[in-house]
């Protein structure tokens, strides 16, 4: 199990992605490699526990036994199963957050040490700017389509210094080795974490 050097516990990596269409099947296994990259590195997976390409990387961890956190809109399994047509049976815990689509993604990216973005829609727009926002350590699937392309053609023109580090690779395997070798070193401060002065 890989842990947070600071906190000691198992390091999440959250992937948010395309929830909707079909997902062609080389895509799928790009999304499917990632899930078991994770799990092979000793992290748990967080997801928005939709179907799509987040589910798809759920499949990937879970086959390589993997933990797997899901973050649903809904307020109760009914909602999360007949409301928001997700998936359940896949993950270890379930988050019922009663916050819908919009509200969960703050959860999710909150809850996330690392943010991986794969394909994606608008949903997945507003996950990445969160994570931005807040100065996370985000990782990009390059190739995937979606927002996973067009993020480097605007990441030039945001103009704000928040403390974010955005990776890029398509290769899903080398993408997860990049960010947990960046995550762990000396080099790297959470902006979440408080100071060695606030901690004590």
């Amino acid at each position: 199990m890989t842990r947070d050097p600071f906190t000691n516990v198992q390091i999440r990596v959250g992937v948010m992605g395309s929830a909707g269409g079909e997902i062609p099947g080389e895509l799928d296994a790009v999304c499917r490699r990632l899930g078991r990259s994770i799990a092979e590195h000793g992290c748990c997976l967080l997801t928005g526990a939709c179907p799509g390409m987040p589910h798809a990387v759920v499949l990937g961890c879970r086959g390589a036994g993997g933990h797997v956190v899901g973050i649903s809109p809904a307020s109760n399994l009914r909602e999360h199963v007949e409301g928001f047509g997700s998936p359940y049976r896949e993950y270890d815990v379930l988050v019922f957050t009663g916050l819908g689509l919009m509200g969960r993604e703050l959860v999710n990216i909150r809850s996330s040490d690392i943010v991986v973005v794969i394909g994606g829609r608008s949903g997945t727009l507003g996950e990445f700017a969160i994570a931005y926002e807040e100065g996370k350590l985000i990782g990009v699937v390059s190739g995937t389509g979606g927002i996973a392309d067009a993020v480097p053609a605007f990441q030039a023109s945001l103009g704000k210094a928040t403390g974010a580090e955005v990776v890029y690779d398509s290769d899903p395997e080398e993408l997860v080795e990049r960010l947990l070798r960046r995550y762990l070193s000396e080099g790297y401060e959470c902006p979440c974490y408080p100071g060695p002065a606030e901690a004590t």
